[in-house]
């Protein structure tokens, strides 16, 4: 993976630049409740029922983990449209997030449907302020069941007794207990392996028989293909919705009156992007896929084909409900506390998103 060039200096409001900082092991791994990198004094103090304000003290910085959006803002020019100063962290994934929320290194990131409900239940409480989903969810997974070289899986009711890789805080796993379902499986049919998704270890554990079926990312369907398809390696699509995206915050973050500010504006900006993503996507993929992740022209083509076209909803009474549905299966199947998914929700934001995309004639 190639960092994001790096910039440097600092303009004055209204046309500030966006210097992009890669988080330094020291930021992450900081004693819970002590200070961290990057962070600015602390503004007003705000009501989470009090009204956004309209904009941020001058020297507010907000600090996001958002690596696709940094892209496609730099490659749109939308970034000319942010009058906050953003740091950009190169840092995705729902465990390195939340290590980032802990320790005081970030202020907001982009992750899956998961990662807000597991920060929740182990205790660090969060807010989402957006969403994002995919048009026609089923035709176009987020995730793809690879199939290890030699195991003969080619519909879900296969899984039956096999060994599937399984990540209890990550979208990943929500996937896995979804799929059970829809195949009229339970945890006590199958065997799950806890691991951590990251970087390319279900990749791994396909490939040298720990597991005989793992979700995989997108991203990962063309290289596990190339690595192990001659052997036998396969993919079957999920069967079930698997698109939800978020911008998620801690709670505390929003309290702070000028960062709530900061948040405001990114969160129009941002659903901006989102479209720009949708109606550009070779200029994406190549600006994204290719020349930060490092990956080849064709696999890249081939993520964006595989993903589909993204869109912004600007009424998510439909986004809750179906998140609830997922938080009352985590908490069934994972014994956890029930969650209320309208407390997680901070609607304000919604209104926000819902101007921003109705000022630029999207829908």
């Amino acid at each position: 993976m190639h960092p994001p060039q790096q910039t440097s200096g600092r303009t004055t409001a209204r046309r500030r630049r966006f210097p992009t900082l890669a988080l330094t092991l020291a930021c992450l791994t900081l004693p819970l409740g002590l200070a961290g990198c990057g962070g600015d004094e602390a503004g007003p103090k705000l009501a989470l029922s009090a009204a956004l304000p309209e904009e941020p003290a001058e020297d507010t910085v907000l600090r996001v983990g958002d690596p696709a959006t940094q892209t496609a803002l730099e490659l749109s020019g939308l970034d000319d449209e942010l009058d906050i100063e953003v740091e950009w962290a190169n840092i995705s994934g729902g465990p390195k997030t939340l290590e980032a929320f802990r320790g005081d290194a970030l202020d907001l990131g982009a992750v899956a449907d998961i990662p807000p409900l597991f920060a929740q239940w182990t205790g660090t409480d969060v807010k989402v302020v957006a969403a994002r989903e995919t048009v026609d969810p089923l035709e176009h997974p987020t995730y793809e069941l690879g199939v290890a070289p030699g195991v003969d899986v080619a519909e879900l009711p296969d899984l039956r007794g096999k060994k599937i890789a399984y990540s209890p805080g990550q979208a990943q796993g929500s996937v896995v207990l979804r799929v059970l379902r829809e195949a009229g499986l339970t945890q006590d049919d199958v065997e799950l392996v806890e691991m951590a998704s990251v970087d390319d270890v279900y990749v791994n554990a396909l490939g040298s028989g720990q597991v005989d079926v793992a979700p995989l990312g997108q991203s990962l369907v063309p290289p596990y293909l190339a690595k192990y398809e001659q052997d036998g390696g396969t993919t079957i699509s999920p069967g079930v919705r698997d698109d939800a995206w978020t911008l998620y915050t801690p709670t505390e973050v929003i309290e702070d009156a000028d960062k709530a500010a900061a948040i405001k504006e990114y969160v129009a900006v941002w659903a901006l992007a989102q479209q720009w993503i949708a109606e550009h996507p070779e200029e994406f993929a190549q600006g994204f896929y290719v020349e930060h992740e490092g990956l080849a022209e064709a696999d890249a083509r081939a993520i964006v084909e595989a993903l589909g076209t993204f869109e912004v909803p600007t009424d998510w009474s439909d986004v809750i409900a179906r998140h609830q549905e997922i938080a009352d299966l985590l908490a069934e199947e994972q014994d956890r506390e029930p969650l209320d998914l309208d407390d997680l929700y901070d609607r304000r934001f919604e209104k926000v998103i819902a101007a921003s995309v109705a000022a630029s004639g999207g829908a």
